[in-house]
């Protein structure tokens, strides 16, 4: 039985005390509230998947063209955003753009219409656009016909390999960063030091960039594209997933980790676009998806295997955006620690008589 220094055995409260520390149950406590999270998420974001407002082109005759987008535009539910096109190019042109997901062609000598999808773009979601437009088109006395005009490579089942890779580089993003900040106490204890695990971080991201892209195209044949294209995109999603994790880390320490395991994987993946593209998510999902890496990651990696790169603007910012700020962040918050720490006296090994951490 353990005992105090005088000899007196430890009572179950000190026992309790001695075995788990305050510290170490308010990190507990913390996981706990992860995990919740974790759960949360993704069951409010995955357990009724529907079709919202997903952008549809509609090529009709003149005369029926309006009547026809009105109808769409006013089904229960509204599952979809009907806008008139030109003709059959225009239509094609826009859903290869990524401004419209699938476009509905009506036959005005027939009764069976055609159904242009793209599944490259989320196999679900097509399904999804097509099971609406038959149901409509059918209470009208018509049927439809779907033609895949942008298919999923036959090794990309269910046109999730794009998001496979891109959550690998995030989970290699953050977990190098909380590595290199760990290895050597949580907050980096100077400028110089920040700089230099910035630079690591950066070298790790172009090496995780590449061997993602060689193993999902050349290795597996799971990804079409550009080679060069995806290992860009994982370099830099790798360094803005790292930088915004070692800024955190800067902020909060230890808590940190969690800080970015909540914002990249619980919120993050799940909002993502990748079992269920953007029109099939909640609203809350749907919002903050196309700001979080993990969702601007998985939308670029689609425009570069399927979409010949197009659309990209938008996610390389987002990117770009996270990767800048948290290295600037990461660079402010060590410059401040060190000007802390001269100021209490600590001189330049950073700590008061100590050696920087």
């Amino acid at each position: 039985m353990a005992t105090t220094d005088d000899g007196r055995p430890l009572t179950f409260v000190e026992e309790v005390r001695s075995a788990v520390t305050t510290r170490a149950a308010l990190l507990v406590i913390g996981v706990l509230g992860l995990m919740v999270a974790f759960i949360t998420s993704y069951a409010g974001a995955f357990h009724h998947p529907e079709p919202d407002r997903v952008p549809l082109a509609v090529v009709a005759p003149a005369q029926v063209r309006g009547e026809l987008v009105r109808k769409l535009d006013r089904l229960p539910g509204a599952p979809l955003d009907p806008s008139p096109a030109a003709s059959e190019a225009d239509a094609r042109r826009r859903i290869g753009d990524r401004t419209r997901d699938a476009a509905l062609l009506v036959d005005p000598h027939g009764t069976t219409d055609r159904l242009l999808v793209a599944s490259g773009g989320g196999a679900s979601l097509a399904q999804a656009v097509e099971a609406v437009v038959t149901a409509a088109e059918k209470q009208q006395g018509r049927t439809v016909r779907a033609e895949d005009v942008i298919p999923a490579d036959p090794g990309d089942g269910r046109s999730l390999s794009s998001f496979y890779l891109v959550v690998g580089w995030c989970v290699g993003g953050y977990l190098c960063a909380a590595i290199l900040a760990i290895s050597a106490g949580a907050r980096p204890a100077n400028r110089p030091r920040a700089v230099i695990r910035l630079a690591a971080l950066a070298l790790y991201a172009i090496a995780a960039g590449l061997a993602g892209a060689l193993v999902v195209g050349p290795v597996l044949g799971a990804l079409p594209g550009s080679l060069f294209g995806l290992w860009g995109l994982g370099a830099l999603t790798v360094f803005a997933v790292g930088a915004t994790t070692l800024a955190f880390q800067g902020l909060l320490g230890i808590i940190g980790i969690g800080l970015a395991i909540l914002v990249i994987v619980v919120f993050g993946n799940p909002s993502a676009g990748g079992a269920y593209p953007y029109p099939l998510l909640p609203p809350f999902w749907r919002a903050i998806g196309p700001a979080l890496p993990p969702g601007a990651g998985t939308w670029a990696a689609r425009s570069i295997a399927y979409f010949g790169g197009r659309a990209l603007t938008g996610p390389l910012l987002v990117l770009s955006a996270w990767a800048v700020g948290g290295a600037l962040v990461t660079v402010v918050l060590a410059t401040l620690h060190r000007t802390a720490d001269d100021r209490a006296g600590g001189g330049p090994t950073g700590d008061a008589g100590s050696l920087p951490a």
